[in-house]
């Protein structure tokens, strides 16, 4: 008898969690994504920066340990009633290789495609932004800014036009972009002194957020002390900014105008990948677009129904469990992927008919254990006289 085949859409925190714990004993597990590595993104910026080598922020899917077929590729669609989904190949410098769809059934799919950057649709910005998703990305803004710097070193470039090169624009003014703005300047300060002692005091980084605060989601002393911070460091705070396009050297501002960058930076939040905007299920209706699941990760079909997809399940940035929402954050994905890997290895997964809140070695719906986890996160915090990171 064959096992029953999982295909898992994704390999960031939740996909390649489930891709290393599910048991491929009792499980056939394939793995679909676009990219062969999962980042490890808190690590994405001090990589970026040269604090360490950048395998050390990322790790293969496939491997010796991990029993779980991978297939480079995207998913176009899923067919829900015949339980397949349907694939292209992820090479874009290969047209020929990536027209040539195929086809995979299931018997449980798992949707953990999370998300992509979201332009706003501002013109010029994907031609020429830079993003912080993965270490490819990484890689190209260390390229670019030690590419600049020996431009700006040429015995022939003017001061104007050094000062040019050497501005780093930063759009977003949330947790990444505070990071990198930082790893940044620290670098700045650090090694480039002594590496480009003719124009590393050129460097200047601008951060742009069309919010009136850095870090205007989180609680009001945190963006205070974030400002003030920067502005020891003189960086360029620009808030109220709207960017009304890109070009390949310039920004160009409302009340502004045209404001030149040699590297432009791009990490203003995320929206939904193609897929899930195409997939016939219940999903938000505000904000972000996300899945909806119930609470134990089962898609909803559609928005007036209940009925739940058979085998299908989501989890991750790209979905949502309904009434109960979480942050979109690395561990919230992970701990809905242990719940999923507990409940898959411990028994047959859920029917729509089981509606228990005991599920087994699964253990309850998820929303309650991560909310207890972050209960006594914040009491743990609190005890050591420390400011809990679950309050922002």
């Amino acid at each position: 008898m064959s096992k029953p085949h999982i295909i898992i859409i994704g390999s960031g925190w939740a996909g390649f969690y489930l891709a290393e714990y599910l048991s491929t004993t009792t499980y056939s597990v394939t793995v679909i994504s676009p990219r062969r590595t999962s980042a490890y993104t808190p690590l994405l910026a001090s990589a970026a920066c040269g604090l360490f080598n950048f395998y050390l922020a990322e790790e293969p899917v496939r491997s010796k340990t991990r029993k779980c077929r991978f297939i480079k590729a995207n998913v176009l669609s899923v067919d829900f009633p015949s339980k397949s989904v349907h694939c292209a190949p992820a090479f874009e410098d290969d047209d020929l290789i990536s027209n040539q769809d195929f086809d995979l059934k299931y018997d449980y799919l798992i949707l953990a495609p999370g998300c992509i950057p979201n332009t706003f649709n501002t013109p010029g910005v994907a031609e020429n932004a830079l993003f912080m998703k993965n270490v490819s990305d990484a890689m190209a803004v260390r390229k670019l800014l030690f590419d600049l710097l020996e431009k700006a070193s040429l015995p022939n470039c003017p001061l104007e036009r050094q000062k040019e090169l050497l501005h780093v624009a930063i759009v977003g003014g949330g947790p990444t972009g505070v990071e990198i703005t930082a790893e940044l300047d620290d670098l700045a300060h650090k090694e480039l002194q002594d590496l480009y002692p003719e124009v590393a005091s050129y460097l200047h980084i601008s951060i742009y957020d069309v919010a009136p605060h850095i870090l205007g989601a989180y609680d009001q002393k945190l963006h205070e002390y974030a400002n003030e911070a920067l502005l020891r460091r003189h960086i360029a705070i620009e808030t109220n900014s709207r960017i009304e396009k890109v070009d390949r050297d310039a920004l160009y501002i409302k009340g502004k105008g045209r404001v030149p960058y040699g590297m432009l930076m791009w990490v203003t939040g995320n929206k939904a990948v193609p897929l899930v905007m195409k997939l016939d299920v219940r999903k938000t209706e505000k904000g972000l677009v996300r899945i909806l699941t119930d609470t134990h990760l089962r898609v909803f079909k559609s928005r007036d129904s209940d009925e739940i997809c058979d085998g299908v399940f989501a989890l991750g940035d790209a979905a949502d469990i309904e009434g109960e929402s979480l942050p979109t954050t690395a561990e919230v994905a992970v701990q809905k992927a242990k719940y999923l890997v507990n409940l898959f290895n411990s028994r047959v997964p859920m029917t729509d008919e089981d509606d228990s809140d005991d599920n087994g070695g699964g253990g309850g719906a998820i929303a309650g254990h991560i909310a207890h986890e972050a209960v006594v996160a914040t009491q743990r915090f609190e005890e050591e006289g420390k400011q809990s990171p679950l309050r922002v």
